[in-house]
């Protein structure tokens, strides 16, 4: 079953068109990447669906169109964001940053549990729950923005750059732990990604773009065979 569908979609900042009619797909319970260089429109694409820029097109999560919704609102539907540049609020403590990400759902459900079940994912955090997020290096920083999207209990988990700018190891880790959320609490992923040995690895399916357009889509081990790849994202 498809849980987030986009057909057509465009999106522009002012009069500047940065998607051109893309459509992608991504499946419950399945990981999807979206692969491209710096201005391919990747990011752009994520802000799309959470309502963060102006569209056109259609986008569909669990059958429901929900172009023009408030982000609060998609929020509460079950689409968890962890940003580029991964949005930590550096004079709040580890906790602290994580209880925010819990605010915004709302429900009943328990913060104690969830901190409980992200602190399990991420032993590092539990560690430093009393330190201000500024003082985290990038790797850990990185895993609060995800800890964070997390504490929303989320249906889909949207992953921006998750690698950008980290040591090998702590991106394997990270990426370790998104597979492990995914297998476990069916979380559907979608991850923009430069890094294409990584993601192709991690994904099921794979879409490539280039300059707002979708330009070759397929199962990620696939694209992993195709030459043009190999060479362009993958160096060999």
């Amino acid at each position: 079953m498809v849980l987030l569908e986009a057909r057509g979609l465009e999106a522009q900042y002012g009069w500047t068109k940065v998607l051109h009619g893309i459509d992608f797909a991504v499946e419950e319970g399945g990981i999807t990447t979206i692969l491209g260089a710096n201005g391919a429109g990747k990011t752009t694409t994520l802000r799309a669906v959470c309502g963060m820029v102006r569209t056109a097109g259609e986008i569909r999560f669990a059958g429901q169109r929900i172009n023009g919704r408030a982000t609060e609102d998609l929020v509460r539907l079950g689409i968890g964001h962890a940003p580029e540049g991964r949005g930590t609020f550096v004079n709040l403590t580890v906790e602290e940053n994580l209880r925010l990400g819990a605010y915004a759902r709302g429900g009943g459900r328990s913060v104690a549990q969830d901190l409980e079940r992200v602190y399990g994912y991420f032993p590092m955090l539990a560690q430093r729950k009393k330190q201000p997020g500024g003082t985290l290096s990038g790797g850990e920083q990185q895993m609060l923005a995800v800890a964070r999207a997390l504490m929303l209990r989320p249906r889909l988990l949207l992953l921006d750059e998750p690698s950008l700018g980290l040591a090998p190891l702590v991106v394997r880790e990270i990426f370790r732990i998104v597979r492990t959320i995914n297998r476990d609490e069916r979380v559907s992923v979608l991850l923009v990604e430069q890094n294409a040995s990584v993601a192709l690895g991690l994904a099921q399916h794979a879409y490539l773009m280039e300059t707002g357009r979708v330009v070759m889509s397929g199962p990620a081990a696939e694209l992993r065979q195709n030459d043009a790849i190999r060479r362009a994202y993958l160096g060999y």
